[in-house]
């Protein structure tokens, strides 16, 4: 994620003295930032045992700063109606996750939402970040999987979770500079 937001830095040189993409530039670095630090919670959290909730904080608040910079800074396109395709992702997953979750049962259903919120927000802005959304949620999704249903895990499940989840925050942060730069939707 650094060397993420090292290029956004680059890419949106000389952008910074417009007022809103100032703001949104700043918004992206943030979410990746705190992404960064949900990437490495065990590093830079280790006096709390288990980096799971750290972990789970940083990404939770990396989605909101993404829904907030989808919604209130980039030019937005109208909802596609595919979008519903996620309604249906938080069903089916908190329905084969619900067995397994315990107390955790309505956290994980809030931090879904939270999940599918940024890929929907994401639809809004471009079919890049629309795609990244995408990546990104289907990282989150394995990763799900190899928590809560550690017997169903697929094989080689880390290396595809850090794979959508590059890919997605890729995408996005890519998307985000067109945006911002004028680039086509």
């Amino acid at each position: 994620m650094p060397a993420l937001a090292l290029a956004v830095l680059w890419a949106m040189r000389g952008s910074w003295r417009k007022t809103p993409t100032a703001r949104a530039t700043a918004l992206l670095l943030v979410a990746l930032t705190l992404s960064w630090l949900g990437d490495g919670a065990g590093l830079f959290f280790p006096f709390l045992g288990d980096e799971l909730p750290a972990m789970l904080l940083c990404f939770g608040l990396a989605h909101l700063v993404y829904i907030a910079l989808f919604l209130r800074f980039l030019p937005h396109r109208p909802l596609p109606r595919w979008t519903i395709v996620y309604a249906l992702w938080w069903i089916v997953m908190i329905a084969v996750l619900w067995p397994s979750l315990g107390a955790l049962a309505v956290g994980v259903a809030v931090y879904g939402l939270v999940l599918g919120g940024t890929a929907v927000a994401a639809s809004r802005g471009s079919r890049v970040t629309a795609l990244g959304g995408a990546f990104f949620l289907a990282s989150d999704t394995i990763l799900a999987v190899r928590l809560f249903l550690p017997d169903q895990t697929p094989p080689l499940a880390d290396t595809w979770i850090m794979l959508a989840y590059t890919i997605g925050q890729g995408l996005l942060a890519y998307g985000v500079i067109r945006l911002l730069r004028g680039g086509a939707r």
